[in-house]
C-alpha cells in the first residue's frame, strides 16, 4: 500500500471559484476538468471537486466534516500557514496549538474554501501521536 494515493470528492458550488482558491491561493496542482468537476493534486493526492446546485448546510464549528493534510515539518506546516496569509485565503480558526504539553501537542489552523469547505492542516509535536499514544483518549476538542 505504500504506493496507494488518497482520494477525496467534495461539493463546490462554483469551479472558477474553487479553482482559485486551491491552485492560486493553496498551490495545488490543477488536473483533469469538466463542466461539473475539477481535479486537484494537495500533498500528493487527489481531490476532485464537484459542482452541485444544493450547497451542502454550513456547519457550526469544524466537526463533523473536514479535511486537509498533516505535515512531517513544523516547516512545512509554517510555510502553508504563511501563504494562505499571503494569498488573503480565509481562515476559519487562526494558527494555533492544541493540547500543548501533552504527547498529543499539535500546530493547526483551519481554512474555509469559498463552498464553505473546512480545511484543517496541522503538525503533531509527536510523530507517535498521528496514529498511535492510544493510551490517550482526546480527539478533539
Amino acid at each position: 500500500m505504500s504506493q496507494a494515493l488518497f482520494h477525496l470528492t467534495f461539493p463546490v458550488d462554483d469551479l472558477e471559484q474553487a479553482k482559485r482558491f486551491y491552485v492560486d491561493g493553496l498551490g495545488c496542482a490543477l488536473g483533469r476538468e469538466s463542466h461539473t468537476a475539477v481535479t486537484f493534486g494537495l500533498g500528493g493526492h487527489q481531490l476532485v471537486a464537484h459542482l452541485t446546485e444544493q450547497t451542502p448546510e454550513s456547519q457550526k464549528g469544524i466537526y463533523p466534516r473536514h479535511f486537509g493534510l498533516v505535515f512531517g515539518t513544523e516547516e512545512e506546516w509554517q510555510a502553508l500557514a504563511d501563504r494562505a496569509k499571503e494569498k488573503g485565503l480565509p481562515f476559519y480558526q487562526q494558527p494555533r496549538r492544541r493540547f500543548p504539553g501533552s504527547r498529543l501537542e499539535h500546530a493547526t489552523f483551519f481554512l474555509q474554501d469559498p463552498s464553505d469547505n473546512l480545511l484543517e492542516f496541522k503538525y503533531y509535536r509527536y510523530r507517535s501521536a498521528i496514529f498511535g499514544e492510544r493510551h490517550l483518549h482526546e480527539v478533539g476538542d
